[in-house]
């Protein structure tokens, strides 16, 4: 695991140095910095305002502190930042990470770190009332590391919580050499995603994408 998460960081360090707003968001690239940041707008609207009563579990979201896996240069953490109380993002990148902080600069209820790329010890003892990421486990190419970014997930979310995330679900698009390339991740079933909700004390609350690139999963902890 660990030679996974090494060459996951140096990749998204070299990405991040040749064109960080395009890795995060490939739809162009050459971003302008305010039409960037209003993509994190649309989805966070899209998949995150449109389903507040499954994220909030009844909760204020103003008095919320919420967990983002993979923030890159924190395109949607800002949005995250406007709408709840305290956003704790990590991502495996350093290079992500130094601009995510200057973009987050005047955000002060934003905060930002470099994890392992496998696990959440770098938050200490923090937990949250919500966890989330987008567009992120689908480049991590061990079922292995995915698997423990979930069990590392439900250590840290507190009790009536949701862990609202996406996969990669078609079935074709393993890698040959799984770590080596670390754009395509390693698919996840219907089955092997019930099965490690099971395993880290989740319930399967509702899926959708089964099977595709954007697979969502709504794991919620009891």
């Amino acid at each position: 695991m660990a030679d996974v998460t090494r060459k996951m960081r140096r990749d998204w360090d070299r990405r991040a140095r040749t064109d960080a707003m395009h890795f995060v968001n490939t739809a162009q690239t050459g971003w302008d910095e305010g039409e960037f940041f209003a993509t994190g707008e649309e989805n966070v609207r899209d998949h995150v305002l449109n389903d507040m009563p499954a994220i909030c579990q009844g909760r204020d979201p103003s008095r919320m502190r919420i967990l983002e896996i993979g923030c890159g240069v924190g395109r949607m953490t800002r949005s995250l930042a406007a709408t709840f109380g305290e956003v704790h993002a990590v991502d495996v990148s350093d290079e992500m990470v130094v601009r995510a902080k200057h973009f987050l600069r005047n955000t002060p209820n934003a905060h930002v770190y470099r994890n392992s790329g496998k696990d959440l010890n770098v938050l200490g003892d923090l937990d949250f009332d919500f966890a989330y990421s987008f567009i992120v486990f689908q480049h991590i190419p061990s079922r292995a590391v995915i698997d423990s970014y979930v069990g590392a997930v439900s250590r840290c979310l507190r009790k009536g919580s949701m862990f609202k995330f996406q996969v990669q679900g078609y079935q074709g698009s393993s890698p040959r050499n799984p770590g080596r390339d670390t754009w395509l991740g390693a698919s996840i079933s219907e089955s092997a995603a019930a099965t490690m909700a099971a395993r880290h004390g989740f319930e399967v609350r509702r899926s959708a994408g089964a099977g595709t690139q954007y697979f969502w999963l709504w794991f919620y902890k009891p």
